[in-house]
């Protein structure tokens, strides 16, 4: 049994960001659809209680996105245990709190941000992603590890006691209600970060043309195009295969997220056309993927490639846009156009509630900074001018206004106000 001290200074160094974790094992492909993915430690051996896990979600009809999102979890939380030397059946909440602290701390490596860079692209309007890690992935680590000491205490193996705690108000507040019924305010459980809200950031007509100018080839070309024409999510795209195109219904056939299986997104004219360019020159195989690497044209195009593409682009423009900024640029369009009613831009997004679909009837901040330099530019308003003979007491109480701030000329052809009857 380790030390209470020694495992105490442990978890104080991970804390307070003195100790780093070691970057031991990674998620794989797992051998079949019972096992999407597998997470191998630092001998490269399957770590086993983690594989019985992830073959329970599996059977329990999880998407294989939260499966694979959960194994990375698992593999974070596993290496924290190895730094802390704590066996996985003897976790306690105290080990939690240091995971928390470390991903408060860490520096993420999928994130950097050049020295200087403000924490707004001035550009864009879109704030930098910071540089450690958010609170989504705080908190889905939290799930998930919660998960998994649930599954194992189900089966009666772990700690007595889940090392994530959980709160009951939570618990009850999402327990089966009415959705026309208001929804009860609750606390969070230990150790969970507060989600903001985020507004979704379309892209402007103008900084779009600017951004699609950017692209180097007809591949990219045709896929910015499809992407704001159609809605899709990245990976649904990039998963489209020849047989997906629908080429005179004008629509394709994509891979939804989730359990909610395919669903047919449009096209517009502009983005077969640049489609049927991309394919004229670079055929695809029946049966294989649209989207291909340059280098090798049966390497299927992968998310990272995808987005560095538009990373290049945003180094020459010094924006930051994103992928998931296309889709965001589709919805927005699709609800503002006027064609459209909400449920039906639902559908073609697939969302599973209306209220996810509402946020793009919002005002775009870019639309409404216009409408106020338009209003700001208008000249203002001549003063009412009025004719000498008007008595100033008779004007202030007919009109209500200090007549005495305002001049007295009758050399003005128009009198903006004129008084009949008798007057002093």
């Amino acid at each position: 049994m380790p030390n209470i001290d020694t495992s105490e200074a442990r978890r104080r160094d991970l804390s307070s960001g003195t100790a780093d974790l070691e970057r031991q094992g990674r998620v794989i492909d797992g051998p079949g659809p019972q096992e999407p993915f597998c997470v191998l430690d630092a001998a490269n051996s399957v770590i086993e209680p983690v594989a019985v896990w992830i073959r329970h979600l599996a059977v329990c009809d999880h998407s294989p996105r939260t499966i694979r999102s959960y194994s990375y979890a698992a593999l974070t939380w596993f290496r924290v245990l190895h730094r802390l030397q704590v066996p996985w059946q003897k976790a306690t909440e105290a080990d939690t709190a240091a995971l928390v602290s470390w991903f408060r701390l860490a520096a993420n490596p999928q994130r950097t941000r050049p020295a200087g860079q403000a924490a707004v692209n001035v550009k864009t309007g879109k704030p930098q992603l910071p540089l450690g890690y958010g609170s989504a992935t705080i908190n889905l680590t939290l799930a998930a590890v919660h998960g998994f000491y649930t599954f194992h205490a189900h089966w009666g193996r772990g700690p007595v006691t889940n090392p994530v705690p959980e709160s009951a108000a939570r618990r009850r507040a999402l327990s089966h209600r009415s959705p026309l019924d208001v929804p009860l305010r609750h606390r969070r459980s230990g150790y969970r970060q507060r989600a903001g809200q985020r507004t979704p950031r379309s892209i402007p007509d103008p900084l779009w043309a600017e951004l699609f100018a950017r692209m180097t080839c007809d591949r990219d070309r045709a896929l910015l195009a499809c992407y704001v024409s159609s809605g899709a999510r990245a990976e649904e795209l990039l998963n489209l295969h020849l047989e997906d195109i629908d080429w005179a219904g004008q629509r394709m056939s994509i891979s939804s997220k989730g359990p909610r299986g395919r669903r047919v997104v449009p096209l517009s004219p502009e983005a077969l056309t640049w489609l049927s360019a991309y394919l004229h020159r670079h055929p695809a195989r029946s049966g294989g993927p649209v989207w291909r690497s340059q280098h090798d044209a049966t390497q299927q195009l992968s998310y990272s490639a995808a987005r560095r593409v538009l990373q290049r682009a945003n180094e020459r423009l010094g924006t930051n846009w994103s992928l998931h900024d296309l889709r965001h640029t589709a919805a927005t369009r699709m609800a503002s156009s006027g064609v459209l009613t909400l449920p039906e831009v639902q559908v073609i997004l697939g969302h599973a509630d209306l209220r996810t679909t509402s946020v793009y009837l919002a005002p775009r901040v870019d639309d409404v900074i216009d409408k106020l330099h338009a209003y700001f530019q208008q000249p203002s308003p001549p003063p009412p001018r009025f004719a000498p003979e008007y008595a100033t007491d008779d004007l202030s109480t007919v009109f209500g206004i200090d007549a005495a701030a305002h001049p007295l000329s009758s050399e003005t052809p128009g009198v903006d106000v004129t008084v009949r009857g008798d007057h002093a």
